[in-house]
């Protein structure tokens, strides 16, 4: 006789302390992210970055995912980490950490970023 046991997941909770992003992220459409919410393939890519979030257990898991880029960041912005929501953009997710998830606070357009200074 064989046993297995499984290995209870728990799914990280995500939480949007701006409301207007989490409308873009779950309708695609705001009035606040309307350049960006007319931009499909985008949109696509901020729903996939979402999915990643809410199916890993915690935020190390988000390392395995080279494409999102995971960082913790510093200086100002101590306390927070980001992942980048497409190759080639300067858009990324800004978010807190907690014990049980993560709280998304917002989306950041830093066209001076990734080495696009001008």
């Amino acid at each position: 006789m064989y046993f297995c046991t499984l290995k209870k997941y728990h799914i990280m909770i995500v939480d949007f302390a701006d409301n207007d992003l989490k409308e873009l992220i779950k309708y695609g459409k705001n009035n606040k992210y309307k350049k960006l919410s007319k931009d499909k393939v985008f949109c696509s890519a901020l729903v996939s970055v979402y999915n990643r979030l809410v199916s890993v257990e915690n935020t190390n898991e988000l390392k395995q995912f080279s494409s999102l880029h995971y960082e913790k960041l510093k200086f100002d912005r101590s306390g927070q980490s980001s992942v980048r929501i497409q190759n080639g953009r300067v858009e990324r997710l800004i978010f807190e950490e907690f014990d049980e998830g993560v709280r998304i606070l917002l989306l950041e357009i830093n066209e001076s970023h990734y080495g696009r200074k001008k």
